[in-house]
């Protein structure tokens, strides 16, 4: 069911579950995302994928679900031939085909819907997203961000999801470019060690939001599960926020092979233990699927 309470109020009573990877779990259905725009380019192609994909999720427990908006952008969908206006299209139809699979999942938990919004450097598909320092002033980064954001706001999103940010700067444009839509947002960093990928230390890139009326979890994600317990408490100490945490499974990325090796550390242990650190939002991000999702559901309300 949709909920019939906000998901801040009930991140104040307790943990609640995100979902895991929206290109993993498309790719696990043979879906091939090997494109700029990745799985932005099946709101275009193969809408109904999407939806079984927030499905899967819903139905291993999540409760909340991340739309396909990540590498959406005007900009991205403008280099493969689509104007603004199908562009608006696609970007509103991210949240209406998470709304769908929440209406076929029946639940009788509530629902929600985050509107995902990457980061610029998401849009360039050059690696940049996960370096930060793009040579953009504030300014621009605002200009960049705020036109989507204005469109994925009016679709009806129960929260916008500013998440892989690698730096603090664009952190600052995002913020900005939020005020006045009337929609909540959590703000998750991407991060190496105590840093953000621009090299920031947490504790400076938090306390951005710490003031921030519409924000209300502040967190990490898209790091490795290793750096996410530091971060809870670094995030929880300087913003007095909830804390959201959805750290990708673990695995490494061989760039020469272009497969990932190793086994996954995630563990349902560190779930319990982000959750003592204070972490109120919790889920999976690159490489974590319906299977870990369903871990942590049972963890958290177990």
């Amino acid at each position: 069911m949709t909920s019939a309470i906000t998901l801040a109020e009930a991140l104040a009573a307790g943990p609640v579950v995100l979902d895991g990877g929206m290109s993993n779990q498309l790719e696990s259905a043979g879906h091939d995302l090997g494109d700029e725009l990745w799985s932005a380019r099946l709101l275009a192609e193969r809408p109904e994928a999407i939806t079984e994909a927030h499905l899967a999720y819903y139905e291993a427990g999540a409760d909340v679900a991340i739309t396909s908006s990540y590498q959406a952008t005007f900009e991205g969908f403008a280099g493969r031939g689509i104007g603004p206006e199908r562009a608006a299209e696609l970007l509103t139809l991210s949240v209406e085909l998470a709304r769908a699979a929440a209406r076929r999942a029946q639940a009788e938990r509530p629902l929600w819907v985050a509107a995902s919004v990457g980061p610029y450097g998401a849009m360039l598909a050059d690696g940049s997203e996960y370096r930060g320092r793009y040579g953009l002033s504030v300014d621009a980064l605002e200009r960049f961000h705020r036109p989507r954001l204005e469109v994925l706001a009016a679709a009806g999103p129960d929260v916008l999801a500013l998440e892989t940010v690698p730096d603090a700067d664009e952190a600052r444009a995002l913020l900005r470019a939020v005020r006045g839509l009337g929609v909540p947002v959590w703000l998750s960093y991407s991060v190496a060690g105590d840093r953000t990928r621009a090299g920031q230390p947490l504790e400076e890139a938090f306390a951005l939001a710490a003031d921030a009326d519409e924000v209300i979890a502040v967190g990490v994600n898209c790091c490795a599960p290793q750096d996410v317990e530091a971060a809870i408490g670094t995030a929880a100490r300087t913003t007095g926020k909830p804390v959201v945490a959805y750290p990708n499974s673990g695995e490494s990325w061989n760039a020469r092979t272009r497969t990932w090796q190793g086994r996954s550390p995630f563990t349902q242990t560190q779930v319990r233990t982000w959750r003592e650190a204070g972490a109120r939002l919790i889920g999976g991000c690159c490489r974590v699927g319906p299977e870990s999702i369903a871990g942590i559901a049972r963890t958290l309300r177990g």
